[in-house]
């Protein structure tokens, strides 16, 4: 029998976080309810869902809080869907950079949100494996770096593990099954989240910062990602397959 998608939504206002509960339950997506961060840590420690759509204007604890948790502790791997106010595109910009997968205006129509939903999952589980000759190794090789595709963590060259949120990570994967070819913002959006760019979206160039600060490069004189004016990046490393430690 097929799984049930499981999705944590968290947010303080009774009538959104029912209307997209009862929304999501009617279309085959099980949805558990919290108003704030002491109702979503207890939903945690009672099972892991498959993903967490996270409202960044709470009472309390606010969403950036409870996201910069999120991505610090044993969950991280979770891909998160903020729910963001039209107008605070500042706090927007910094869930993308604590690591939300992406994110949703208010006020915003469920078919959409469950159509985000969907296109995340949908991509979280395309990885990996990838689609390229490297995706079925244990470990990829680039530089003084190996990535873990297993446990999804990066270890440089002293052995030292850097951990990665599950966008950081769905990014690099993309990056490295294809090495030294230019992808667009446009591919590399449809590759990470199932969706298009919109006008002025910044996402992918801020995912983009946060990997290479996880690589520690230097943007003015990338090592890793560059990125080619009017075109979009390209990961200039040679990649090779490890299948063991």
């Amino acid at each position: 029998m097929e799984k049930t998608d499981h999705v944590l939504i968290v947010d303080d206002d009774r009538d959104i976080r029912e209307l997209v509960g009862t929304y999501l339950n009617k279309n085959g997506v099980r949805a558990t309810l919290a108003s704030g961060g002491r109702q979503m840590r207890a939903a945690l420690a009672s099972e892991r869902p498959d993903l967490i759509v996270l409202d960044l204007m709470l009472q309390g604890e606010s969403g950036l809080d409870l996201c910069r948790e999120l991505r610090a502790g044993e969950f991280q791997s979770i891909p998160i869907l903020m729910l963001t106010a039209l107008s605070e595109e500042t706090d927007r910009v910094v869930g993308l950079e604590m690591g939300a997968d992406d994110y949703l205006a208010k006020p915003f129509a469920v078919r959409e949100l469950l159509a985000r939903i969907r296109a995340i999952l949908r991509r979280a589980r395309m990885m990996p494996p990838g689609n390229e000759q490297a995706s079925t190794s244990h470990f990829l090789c680039f530089g003084d770096w190996r990535l873990d595709t297993i446990g999804r963590n990066l270890i440089d060259s002293e052995g030292t593990m850097v951990a990665l949120s599950g966008a950081e990570y769905r990014l690099l994967r993309v990056f490295l099954d294809h090495p030294q070819r230019v992808l667009t913002r446009d591919q590399l959006l449809t590759l990470t989240q199932g969706r298009q760019t919109e006008p002025f979206d910044r996402s992918i160039d801020l995912l983009v910062s946060r990997v290479r600060q996880r690589l520690r490069d230097d943007a003015r004189e990338p090592r890793y990602i560059k990125t080619l004016r009017n075109e979009g990046y390209v990961f200039s490393s040679l990649v090779t397959p490890e299948d063991s430690a």
